[in-house]
C-alpha cells in the first residue's frame, strides 16, 4: 500500500507531546495512521506526567470507542486492576509502531524496550483501524467547539 504524505496539520509525535506538556496536556488531539490516512483515535488523552502515567486507565469502567490514551515516556504497561481489555501500540519517538498487543486482559504486562510511548486503545481498535507494525502515527490538532471546551475544562456535565 502506498504511504500517504502527512497532512499539512500533522504534528510530529514527540514535538506534539512536548508542546502539550507546556499547556498542561490539554491540547485537543486526534491520532492518525500515516499509511492509511485513517483516524485511529478521535480523542486522545495524554498521560505525560509521572502522576498521570501512574493512574493511566485505572478506575475506569471502559475506554470510549475512538478514544485513546498516550503514555510518554513509557515502554511498559500493566493491566492490574483494569476492568476491561485494551489494545496497545508501542511507538518510537518518531511515532513508528514498533510493537502491538491485541486485547490485553486484566492482570497482564506488556513491554517494548525500543518504545518511547504507548498508545492504549479500546480492545479491537488496532485491527478495526488497520494499524500494523511499522506504521507511523501522528497527531493532528482537532477543532473544539465552545461546549466541548467547557466540558473538557470541567465547566460542563
Amino acid at each position: 500500500m502506498p504511504v500517504h504524505p502527512p497532512r499539512p496539520d500533522a504534528l510530529d509525535f514527540t514535538a506534539a507531546l512536548d508542546r502539550a506538556g507546556g499547556v498542561a496536556g490539554n491540547m485537543p488531539l486526534a491520532l492518525v495512521n500515516e499509511r492509511t490516512d485513517m483516524v485511529v483515535a478521535d480523542v486522545v488523552e495524554l498521560a505525560i506526567t509521572r502522576r498521570s502515567r501512574r493512574k493511566g486507565l485505572l478506575g475506569r469502567d471502559e475506554l470510549p470507542s475512538s478514544t485513546g490514551m498516550v503514555l510518554a515516556p513509557c515502554c511498559s504497561i500493566h493491566t492490574a486492576f483494569m476492568r476491561f481489555p485494551i489494545d496497545a501500540a508501542f511507538v518510537s519517538r518518531g511515532g513508528k509502531v514498533v510493537r502491538m498487543v491485541h486485547e490485553l486482559r486484566a492482570w497482564r504486562m506488556a513491554l517494548s524496550p525500543r518504545a518511547y510511548a504507548v498508545v492504549e486503545l479500546p480492545a479491537g481498535t488496532l485491527r478495526r483501524r488497520d494499524v500494523a507494525t511499522g506504521d507511523r502515527l501522528y497527531f493532528v490538532q482537532r477543532a473544539v467547539d465552545a461546549r466541548s471546551a467547557a466540558r473538557d475544562a470541567g465547566g460542563g456535565r
